[in-house]
């Protein structure tokens, strides 16, 4: 069984060796009723920076947010970052930005179109559109979990031409292309300096995060779960709060080494 505690995982995680892969909605930032509605604390924008240059640059955020929304919430500070499941990729915090070969296109509009009509059906979820996915929130109406699920399943079924995926997060449903999604974001991170030839760490809160799991145990490194119990997770905080302090004292005790 994973570990759990208020604090963090026990075991000492060496700053020069591993790579640090951060989810946000969910471990970072506490949930909210809308994404515009989340709060970023003063002190967590404190700890990723001084987290980042312990790590040596080999810090990233791995977002089902678009990096442009990423740096929205995090400014002034500007960081590697994975946006939407994979689609975009930022591998410098000055660098540029790249888009998956499959997202390239982003989702096109018919297929938006479709989606908000469904959505009359279904009072109190709102679709959100990131371009390159279509997520539908239901937080207000979690009643509504099964209908909607099976409406937006048949809704992918009339655009097999699309070779669509839906993933599942907290009280949300996310319709993209095939081919991309945090595991491979994370592994194309691996690829580049500063995280080629460390040992990955991701911390992530649902199922859109077990690909990102999977593929940091798959190179020997290590997954941590917020809230519940994930495949391949290794130990559970309890909150985003709690990942929080412990990404302070990991950063402090860095800082001060």
């Amino acid at each position: 069984m994973p570990g759990s505690s208020a604090d963090g995982p026990k075991d000492e995680l060496d700053a020069e060796r591993i790579a640090l892969f951060l989810d946000v909605d969910g471990t970072l930032l506490d949930l909210a009723p809308r994404p515009g509605a989340v709060v970023v604390p003063p002190s967590l924008l404190a700890s990723l920076a001084e987290a980042e240059k312990a790590l040596g640059g080999a810090l990233a955020l791995v977002s089902g947010r678009p990096i442009d929304d990423l740096d929205r919430l995090f400014a002034p500070l500007s960081l590697c970052a994975s946006g939407v499941h994979g689609a975009q990729m930022r591998f410098s915090p000055s660098g540029a930005r790249q888009q998956d070969q499959k997202a390239d296109e982003g989702l096109p509009r018919q297929l938006w179109m479709a989606l908000t009509e469904l959505l009359f059906d279904f009072p109190g979820t709102f679709a959100e559109n990131k371009r390159y996915s279509f997520a539908v929130h239901y937080r207000t109406v979690p009643m509504l979990k099964r209908r909607l699920r099976e409406g937006v399943t048949r809704l992918i079924a009339r655009h097999a031409d699309l070779d669509l995926d839906l993933i599942h997060g907290h009280c949300v449903f996310e319709i993209k292309a095939r081919g991309y999604d945090k595991g491979k974001a994370i592994a194309r991170f691996l690829e580049h300096k500063p995280f080629l030839g460390r040992m990955p760490v991701f911390i992530g809160d649902d199922m859109t995060d077990e690909a990102g799991f999977a593929m940091v145990v798959s190179r020997g490194g290590h997954a941590f779960s917020v809230g519940e119990t994930r495949p391949g997770a290794s130990f559970v905080f309890a909150t985003p709060a709690s990942v929080r302090r412990w990404l302070a004292e990991f950063a402090h005790k860095r800082a001060i080494a």
